[in-house]
């Protein structure tokens, strides 16, 4: 009965934190939006939003690590209990009745008392699973639905080579001089355990990916030529894909199949391989739904879905998110089902369901990205395992 007593008020606690948490990131939203409509009242051009919305979440990131304290009950804490790993899943024997224990990461000796802050911090960290599988999706889908078809494509040539030769080339370049420091640093003492090349090249592939929102913000306002618009456009929609495939293939990389990191060309071309596999599957599956979705529409058997616009929009909704979780690129098969849904079903569906798709997408799209910056600045301070290394820093913004 005690230990019923006792999950149900660590229940009822973390109910409250999430819906704190919930709370925090809802205002830092609402807060966000004023501002961006003060900006655009103003015609202030100094700032971009995004990294108000950002400075925003750094703000509040440092009120809950250094200002907000959870009273922490220390008679539910045991420190008796001593294995030689850690496994994922711990099952304790107690009085004759199991009971299963989960790991959440390591707690520093110094943050013994302060497993409730922990907790805390643990909850409104960046977490990559709400990034990738809730808040990526749409905007990446509304990049491809509203894309300026005409220009992107006439200018295809130039964009696939600065997404694919371009970050390629700066995946090289920027792993090649981290992995430098990298050597300076094991000559100086500073680095502890192993950095191989291939770890210099993931950092590379993951930086090599920039946003040029606030580039792109500043170009819509100044009205720049519109092809120079869709070049940087396209490239930056795609960039994203092949950064992300990129990485997938440097992790699949294992030179001589027992990982030593010494250099073999016939894992290198399977990495290769990899790379086009993916990159192909997840094109062809994006535009598959897409496709599938545009017959369903236009199929005499479902022709009376036009009479019914929630109807008609929430199988829209849904067949273009689902994209997102079947590939295995799935940046890139959600940026191509968008192309394909905008040039094939969009014609399809009534003129109501035309405006909710449009409508629809643009909000989460603009929701998505204002609270992808504010939650990035929020994780500055409530991550918890921070290594900082001024040379590698230095190294980092070098090969830049």
């Amino acid at each position: 009965l005690d230990e019923e007593i006792v999950s149900e008020k660590a229940a009822e606690e973390s109910h409250r934190q999430d819906s704190a948490n919930l709370l925090v990131f809802i205002l830092l939203l609402t807060l966000t939006i004023l501002t961006i409509w003060l900006f655009k009242h103003r015609r202030a051009r100094f700032l971009h939003e995004t990294g108000l919305a950002m400075i925003y979440g750094v703000l509040v990131g440092v009120v809950l690590r250094y200002g907000i304290h959870v009273p922490s009950d220390v008679n539910n804490v045991t420190l008796s209990c001593q294995v030689q790993t850690s496994p994922a899943t711990l099952l304790v024997n107690v009085s004759g009745k199991f009971y299963e224990y989960t790991l959440k990461g390591e707690i520093s000796a110094q943050e013994l008392n302060n497993v409730q802050d922990n907790e805390m911090l643990r909850k409104v960290t960046f977490d990559p699973e709400v990034f990738f599988n809730i808040l990526l999706p749409p905007i990446i889908f509304y990049a491809g639905y509203s894309l300026k078809r005409r220009h992107f494509f006439r200018n295809l040539g130039s964009i696939l080579a600065y997404a694919f030769l371009g970050t390629a080339i700066s995946c090289l370049v920027i792993g090649s001089v981290v992995y430098g420091c990298v050597a300076l640093m094991k000559v100086t003492g500073q680095l502890g355990g192993d950095f191989y090349f291939t770890d210099c090249l993931l950092f590379g592939a993951i930086v090599s990916a920039t946003d040029p929102v606030t580039v792109l913000a500043i170009f819509h306002e100044l009205q720049v030529d519109v092809e120079l618009y869709a070049l940087l456009f396209g490239e930056s929609v795609l960039n994203d894909a092949v950064a992300i495939v990129l990485s997938s293939s440097i992790v699949a990389y294992q030179p001589a199949g027992d990982n030593s990191h010494t250099f073999d060309v016939t894992a290198m071309f399977k990495s290769i391989g990899i790379f086009l596999g993916i990159f192909s599957g997840s094109f062809a599956m994006g535009a598959a739904t897409g496709v599938v979705t545009a017959l369903i529409s236009f199929s005499p058997f479902f022709t009376k879905l036009r009479e019914f616009p929630l109807l008609e929009t929430g199988l829209f909704f849904l067949m273009s998110w689902s994209t997102f979780l079947l590939a295995e690129a799935c940046v890139v098969a959600v940026l191509f089902c968008g192309i394909t849904q905008a040039h094939y079903t969009y014609n399809n569906l009534s003129t109501e369901s035309q405006h909710r798709t449009k409508q629809l997408f643009e909000l989460l799209n603009f929701l998505a990205e204002n609270f992808i910056f504010s939650y990035m600045g929020l994780a500055l301070f409530t991550f918890q395992n921070h290594v900082f290394n001024p040379t590698f820093v230095v190294g980092a913004f070098v090969s830049f």
